[in-house]
């Protein structure tokens, strides 16, 4: 055998060798994983995500971001629905729901959530309304979480007129709701001023006033609530471009603390957006940035998703943003 080949083919089988014994090692060492999740959908722009667990599943709905090429703006017109029983493999099922499925509304798929009672599946959106100047909020229900959604009201839940607390057209936005562990249901929302009231439970009629909530530095919108533990935690969009802040509570009609920030501006996005669940024994923040490599921005958007750790006390460590993202949930 040729000398010269027998050192080529000798060193680079030792380099296999050294390769293979590094990957090995890896594994049995732990060594952080270097894989790219984040941002969890690839192929089209998502914004504002919303996610719940139903059974043993998560069910996340987001906007979906689709301006022309050649235009930077909000054009967003229907919902998307992703379901995943690990966090990181993510099933796309068709669009469950469009703005075109509420008659009374003219433009704007925006921010939403989706929650469970009773068998039935109630999402609230935000959109622009066709007669009432400025957004509103709507609500639509399905008998299974993919969908498809039909508008339970007929009417907006919400409109502009309905809120005085600014002289915007566009405080009436980015729905959040929880059912409490006494079965009320709570609805919260808004930009500029942020308000709540509860829901009767059909789930579509308000029972009772709209509150606003006082307190909350810089509040810019994105509420999110969300229970553990007896502590009630109110995140929110903080200033412009936005972070992400939070408040908690003891009562869900407050007084809210202010606790700070929790997630800085995310990549080249001004907006920021976030959803905050438990699942199979670990927490999750979600949000979206501006990361994807092909047009990405603040028009163009793609939700990610990393862990979200508590303290002792309760409060929440600042979030850890990530490309690499979560492991698969067991």
């Amino acid at each position: 055998m040729n000398i010269k080949l027998f050192k080529i083919s000798f060193l680079a089988a030792l380099a296999f060798g050294q390769l293979t014994g590094v990957c090995q090692s890896a594994k049995k060492d732990n060594m952080p994983d270097t894989l790219a999740r984040n941002p969890i959908i690839k192929d089209k722009y998502t914004a504002d995500p919303a996610a719940f667990v139903y059974k043993d599943s998560v069910y996340l709905y987001t906007g979906h971001d689709a301006p022309p090429n050649d235009k930077n703006y909000y054009y967003m017109s229907e919902w998307l629905c992703y379901s995943s029983a690990d966090m990181v493999n993510w099933k796309e099922h068709p669009s469950p729901l469009n703005v075109k499925e509420f008659k009374w509304a003219k433009a704007d798929a925006w921010a939403s959530q989706v929650i469970e009672r009773d068998g039935k599946f109630y999402w609230y959106v935000a959109v622009e309304h066709g007669t009432v100047n400025g957004k509103a909020i709507g609500v639509a229900v399905a008998d299974k979480p993919t969908g498809p959604f039909r508008d339970a009201r007929g009417s907006a839940l919400i409109t502009n007129d309905m809120t005085k607390q600014t002289g915007i057209t566009w405080d009436d936005i980015d729905p959040s709701v929880i059912i409490d562990d006494d079965g009320q249901a709570y609805l919260f929302w808004g930009n500029t001023a942020c308000y709540y009231a509860k829901l009767k439970p059909n789930m579509t009629e308000l029972d009772g006033p709209i509150k606003a909530i006082t307190g909350l530095p810089n509040f810019t919108e994105a509420p999110w609530i969300h229970k553990r533990k007896g502590w009630y935690y109110l995140s929110y969009a903080y200033q412009f471009p936005e972070k992400i802040a939070y408040a908690m509570s003891k009562n869900i009609n407050g007084p809210w603390v202010f606790k700070g920030i929790i997630n800085e501006v995310a990549g080249n996005s001004n907006t920021n957006h976030q959803s905050i669940i438990d699942f199979k024994g670990k927490s999750y923040f979600i949000y979206h940035n501006g990361a994807l490599p092909t047009n990405g921005g603040s028009y163009r958007r793609s939700v990610c998703i990393d862990y979200l750790y508590y303290n002792a006390d309760g409060t929440i460590k600042k979030i850890q943003m990530s490309t690499q993202g979560v492991k698969p949930a067991k």
